[in-house]
């Protein structure tokens, strides 16, 4: 249930644009026309069709244009959004420093590989002891144990092992998954 409304939401989010777009047209046009609709040139028609409604589509495409326009000069002469993206990005905890578990497994199995390649190399030791670490680190985030929950329910695997994480580590994470209450 909840997933639906949170589509229906994301919907109406994205029809957002082209709504208001229509809103901010009728509107500044509405606004506009009682100051320019007195004039001479709005009286009569023009190809079979009144003046007035080619003064307001006139209006109204000025008005859209307008607002295009300004989109473009923020979108292509100002490139705000691009900072914009950079904050979101720097405010991300999973592009800094947190994992989730599918990832955890691959960078688990890619520094297990890394480890078995070169066992005297101290260097590629302590990168992979750091590792190792941070895996621990990520493992009793609240994202993991809903990832544990989530395979126990949705895959069926009664214990989904993970090789990188020692007997206590594991048997944390399961309990934490287990007292999770999903929704």
């Amino acid at each position: 249930m909840k997933k639906w409304f949170m589509r229906q939401y994301w919907r109406i989010q994205q029809s957002q644009t082209l709504i208001s777009m229509g809103f901010w047209t009728t509107t500044l046009t509405l606004l506009i026309w009682p100051y320019v609709r007195w004039r001479p040139l709005f009286s009569g028609t023009f190809l079979g069709i009144s003046t007035t409604y080619w003064g307001l589509f006139g209006i109204g495409a000025s008005v859209l244009f307008t607002v295009l326009l300004i989109g473009r000069v923020y979108d292509a002469t100002l490139g705000l959004w691009r900072e914009h993206l950079t904050v979101v990005q720097e405010r991300n905890p999973f592009t800094t420093y947190k994992l989730n578990a599918p990832f955890g497994i691959l960078l688990a199995q890619t520094n297990a590989i890394l480890r078995r390649m070169d066992p005297e190399d101290e260097e590629i030791q302590k990168h992979c002891d750091f590792i190792d670490r941070w895996l621990e680190w990520n493992s009793e985030e609240e994202i993991w144990a809903r990832t544990m929950s989530s395979w126990k329910n949705i895959v069926g695997d009664e214990d989904p092992f993970l090789f990188h994480l020692d007997d206590e580590s594991r048997t944390r994470l399961t309990s934490a998954a287990d007292e999770l209450q999903d929704f």
